[in-house]
């Protein structure tokens, strides 16, 4: 990264991700259930048709009529989706094509692009120590464009990673308006202490967290030899196996992630892996996928 951006190719992530998701042939459909819900008021029946959710279906209409019927709402719309990007200095690292900041942003852009075309809102919360910056839900390719130059914007980045403090932000400053919540890190700062927190929000809102990590962030490269760090401000030096510290460092990176994972699991909200060494795009896809086949969309809120 430098001050000429970030390395970032927008339309072309945008375009991929679309692309897998019309190789689901879900993506009208996947979104519609996912990222819209049914409406919360029946109005009629209508005969079924193959791109319908079979659990829409109403067998004893459909007796009575001798035809297979489902149960037709009438749509709400303005889902309001909160993105919430971790800004801290964790993410300006990378030892692939993209730094963990530069994927972040591009998956970000492929899934708010997806949302916008659908005609719903999104909003973003940027945080590190703290919230570094706020806007709230709009439509229109505007507030794309707007969300897409401040992820690029290189001096948006810095600072230590406080998870904790951005939830208690969530909680406090928005609404029940607000229909989802996408939190989007490495999460490699996250402590034990972020369960509780985590649990008030996915009762609070529907909560989804893409991990992004990088392959170094799991192991160390394989040095032979040893060699000596030096702490530049007092000069006390250490010798160092590569090989045991890699072992440690695998062992902790190892901990952390499943300490993680198991936080949300257990909070009720889905998160995604992504490495930057791969491509995302039928990844999310297929994560959108496996949370329609277990019932999970998202009912929009007055």
């Amino acid at each position: 990264m430098d001050g000429r951006g970030l390395n970032l190719d927008i339309a072309g992530t945008v375009s991929e991700f679309e692309k897998d998701m019309k190789e689901f042939m879900i993506k009208k459909i996947l979104y519609k259930i996912i990222f819209r819900g049914k409406g919360l008021e029946f109005d009629s029946y209508r005969d079924y048709a193959p791109d319908d959710d079979a659990r829409d279906i109403d067998w004893m209409a459909s007796k009575r009529a001798n035809r297979t019927l489902v149960k037709q709402y009438i749509e709400e719309r303005d889902l309001k989706i909160m993105f919430v990007v971790d800004v801290s200095e964790n993410m300006i690292f990378g030892s692939t094509e993209k730094l963990k900041c530069e994927y972040a942003a591009e998956v970000c852009a492929a899934l708010s692009h997806l949302i916008m075309v659908n005609g719903d809102k999104i909003g973003f919360v940027f945080f590190n120590s703290g919230i570094t910056k706020v806007v709230f839900p709009e439509a229109g390719k505007k507030q794309f464009n707007i969300f897409v130059d401040e992820l690029s914007d290189p001096l948006a980045y810095g600072g230590i990673s406080d998870l904790k403090s951005a939830l208690n932000f969530l909680l406090d400053y928005l609404d029940v308006s607000i229909s989802v919540v996408i939190l989007v890190s490495d999460f490699i700062s996250v402590r034990k202490d972020v369960a509780q927190t985590l649990d008030f929000l996915a009762k609070k809102f529907e909560t989804m967290a893409i991990m992004i990590k990088d392959p170094l962030d799991k192991t160390l490269p394989d040095i032979r030899g040893e060699f000596v760090v030096e702490d530049s401000s007092s000069g006390q030096q250490l010798v160092i196996d590569p090989g045991v510290a890699r072992r440690t460092y695998e062992k902790n990176a190892l901990e952390q992630e499943k300490m993680v994972m198991e936080i949300f699991e257990n909070s009720g909200a889905d998160m995604l892996k992504l490495m930057t060494n791969e491509g995302f795009s039928s990844l999310l896809a297929e994560f959108l996928k496996e949370r329609l086949e277990k019932g999970r969309y998202v009912m929009p809120k007055k």
